[in-house]
């Protein structure tokens, strides 16, 4: 599981940053991208990634404002040219049906995959199966804006090989069995559980992406033991009214959520282009004065998501 971040910056493109879009890359764990908003020109940033649209399986909306939708018609188009079949789900607030909608229809652009839209009116869960549940909860911005927690389910322990080769088991189709936690009785009359011969289970990992918002309760409810929070950061500490009167948060309370939340590593993106350089390193240390495990990222890092040990 890694998170590879297309657009760092807010409100317009930038030549350091482009606007907002990251993909959660889920290619060991089901074979998929989940891409987390969609910026203007994100395929464009997609073109310096190996990352390939047609795996994108999910593409999950903050909310309607330009910088974190405008690239999504022209994504999903070219899709359709570089081999994407398979459907895909977009998820978001109310009227992303409408806007990706119409764009396509005004455009005359068709499709070669099926398209599912979810429309987001409140806070629950908005999918769930073997691998993941994801759930959602508004947040304080200016408008509808939604804030994403993605919650892995956990990985069954491994068979202990060595456990069976001491009881001298021999190998063969006995050990798939015991693994999948069955009754084997053995060519010699000895019966063994499976589930005597199989480790721990392996805690899934937690990844919770935050859209635009002012510092709030909700933020660290969708953020509690987090392994990885990412955490909009548009002003300076200092700019503390600004941030309240334009519905963002600064460094410092991002950083107070992530400490409050007891999170693992607090990730902050949407920065101003005012803060360049120097400035972005500035932000990071504020955040880190208050929660050390903060990070000011860029265009095109790659966060890698381990499990805990």
């Amino acid at each position: 599981m890694e998170i590879e971040f297309l657009g760092t910056g807010a409100g317009s493109p930038a030549k350091a940053r482009n606007v907002s879009s990251l993909a959660l890359k889920l290619l060991d764990e089901r074979n998929a991208l989940w891409l987390f908003d969609c910026g203007e020109a994100t395929q464009h940033q997609i073109l310096n990634t190996t990352i390939k649209p047609r795996k994108i399986e999910k593409i999950f909306i903050t909310h309607l404002h330009g910088d974190h939708l405008f690239g999504l018609p022209g994504l999903l188009s070219s899709r359709s040219f570089q081999g994407g079949n398979e459907p895909l789900t977009i998820y978001g607030p109310r009227g992303i049906k409408e806007y990706v909608q119409t764009s396509l229809r005004l455009s005359e652009s068709g499709l070669t995959y099926p398209l599912k839209f979810v429309e987001l009116n409140g806070d629950g869960i908005i999918f769930d199966d073997a691998t993941f549940t994801v759930s959602c909860k508004r947040l304080d911005h200016k408008i509808l804006t939604f804030g994403y927690r993605v919650v892995e389910k956990d990985h069954r322990g491994e068979l202990l090989v060595d456990k069976l080769r001491t009881e001298k088991v021999p190998s063969g189709p006995v050990y798939g069995q015991l693994k999948a936690g069955k009754t084997v009785t053995l060519p010699d009359g000895r019966t063994l559980n499976g589930q005597d011969f199989i480790g721990p289970a392996q805690k899934g990992r937690i990844v919770t992406i935050l859209g635009d918002t002012r510092k709030n309760r909700r933020s660290i409810e969708l953020a509690v033991d987090a392994d990885v929070l990412v955490h909009e950061s548009t002003f300076a500490a200092d700019e503390t009214k600004m941030a309240h009167n334009y519905y963002h948060s600064t460094s410092e309370q991002a950083a107070q959520v992530a400490r409050d939340a007891h999170v693992g590593r607090l990730l902050l993106n949407h920065i101003s282009a005012r803060y360049n350089g120097r400035g972005a390193k500035e932000l990071e240390r504020e955040a880190q004065r208050t929660f050390k495990r903060s990070k000011v990222v860029r265009d095109f890092d790659i966060i890698d998501i381990p499990f805990k040990k």
